[in-house]
């Protein structure tokens, strides 16, 4: 399922966007100022942000602004009443994917989301194919032909990371850093998820000395 951080400190929006995202079948972890972000980002691993700018203790841009300087990439939006050029230039230069002005139609705040998703994937497509394996971006999930197939957290980001990366070679350190967190997976460890995943069928090869790559053939 698609993990979303929502930085918002508005009670009235925040409990109407969760309501929005969940309908679309994404997982929301609301937090109310810039520490609590700092912190879940420590504890989970997000596909999106959406984040407001003047919240407490630690603004929306200094959020962002450490989570780029410390190497992560998550997608992240703006969701803010601050509407002049310095703003949006400064939202950018922070290291934002979007910026959207309030007040906002919701609408359009679900179709900038998805384009995101895709753009993760290299793609326009919602779903990615592999053989008779299908991905679906927007909602995290592996299917064989019609066939879903449940995954477990770290076999699922390993997944994401291969079709991300499809038909090119993922080097092992960027797997065991977007797998480990605040945890030490060894390289082992990594083996015996590689393992699992190729038991369902998916054609994961190994790049000896490098890392691995899934395949479309």
């Amino acid at each position: 399922m698609t993990k979303i951080l929502l930085l918002e400190d508005d009670e009235v929006l925040s409990e109407t966007l969760i309501e929005l995202l969940e309908n679309e079948a994404f997982e929301v972890l609301h937090v109310k100022d810039g520490e609590a972000a700092l912190d879940a980002t420590f504890e989970n691993r997000f596909t999106l942000m959406l984040l407001d700018v003047n919240v407490p203790l630690l603004n929306g841009f200094e959020f962002l602004k450490s989570l780029r300087q410390s190497g992560d990439m998550t997608p992240a939006v703006f969701l803010t009443s601050l509407s002049d050029v310095a703003s949006l230039a400064n939202g950018f230069d922070v290291g934002a994917d979007d910026y959207i002005k309030k007040p906002f139609d919701f609408d359009e705040l679900l179709i900038r989301i998805h384009a995101l998703l895709k753009k993760a994937y290299h793609t326009y497509q919602n779903e990615l194919r592999v053989n008779d394996f299908r991905f679906v971006i927007d909602k995290d999930e592996l299917y064989n032909q019609s066939k879903f197939i449940p995954l477990s957290p770290y076999e699922l980001q390993i997944t994401k990371l291969f079709f991300q990366n499809l038909n090119k070679t993922v080097q092992k350190e960027l797997i065991l850093e977007a797998l480990n967190g605040n945890k030490e997976m060894s390289e082992g460890a990594l083996r015996v998820h590689i393992n699992k995943l190729r038991k369902i069928g998916l054609p994961i090869t190994t790049i000896k000395g490098i890392g691995y790559r899934l395949a479309s053939s």
